[in-house]
């Protein structure tokens, strides 16, 4: 169950602020944050078993988040990748049309025309967002899930307090308590070892946290995509922090 908080132009000094854990099988092959060496506009950690991404950026002007959408079963194989749909459009491609032949996702998107929400269930929906501080886990944007209200939390008062430091924003997202507020989700998730309710951090020797990234753009368009990642015992095994900038 991956969990996100996306600041868009919340904050005079910030463009873009987001944060996220992306929690999968720790079997699953994965590439460390890098920038492409066969894509080279493209700066993100690379899932080596489909060879799309979840998350990443491209100096181009392009972020873009994907996370499952809880309550539609387990990924059909046969459905093209999820990660596809990331790495296209951080390489700056258009968003196809046809949604349905992708397992269901959640999406955030933010170029040179703004910022976006896309999810292919139980319909393909398209949205724009205005500014602010937004929520994502697999259920719909902004859902109120505890673990979702926690992390926006942190990342508004880390906006307040606006030090530019990432450390605070790594601390949030390695919390491993249950929020003290916030909705249950609705049915149990599509992984049959996780819990229905989990904390921002999962630490699981089969399925938990693999790694959490941050993404700080500023007003002047300097940004950072900084990745920590983390071992089936939850710990740390490696960080990347590249830095990029963004046309203004």
């Amino acid at each position: 169950m991956c969990v996100a908080a996306v600041a868009w132009n919340a904050h005079p000094d910030w463009k873009l602020v987001a944060i996220g854990n992306r929690d999968e099988f720790h079997a699953r092959p994965a590439a460390p944050l890098a920038q492409w060496e066969d894509r080279s506009e493209i700066l993100a950690g690379r899932d080596l078993q489909s060879g799309g991404t979840w998350l990443g950026v491209s100096p181009a002007g392009q972020f873009v988040l994907v996370t499952n959408l809880r309550g539609h079963g387990a990924p059909d194989p046969m459905l093209t990748s999820r990660g596809e749909l990331v790495t296209n459009l951080l390489s700056g491609e258009r968003v196809p049309e046809a949604l349905d032949r992708y397992n269901p996702f959640n999406l955030i998107h933010v170029d040179s025309g703004g910022a976006n929400f896309l999810t292919n269930r139980p319909q393909t929906t398209r949205a724009n967002l205005v500014h602010g501080v937004y929520g994502l886990s697999n259920g719909t944007l902004d859902e109120p899930w505890a673990k979702t209200m926690q992390l926006k939390a942190a990342l508004l008062d880390w906006l307040v307090t606006s030090d530019s430091d990432m450390a605070a924003l790594f601390t949030a997202l390695a919390s491993k308590n249950l929020g003290d507020f916030g909705l249950h989700p609705h049915g149990p998730s599509d992984i049959s070892m996780e819990a229905e309710e989990t904390p921002v951090f999962i630490r699981n020797p089969v399925y938990g946290t693999r790694c959490s990234t941050v993404v700080t753009i500023d007003a002047a368009g300097q940004g950072q995509i900084a990745e920590r990642r983390f071992d089936p015992d939850g710990n740390v095994s490696g960080e990347t922090r590249l830095n990029f900038s963004w046309p203004r």
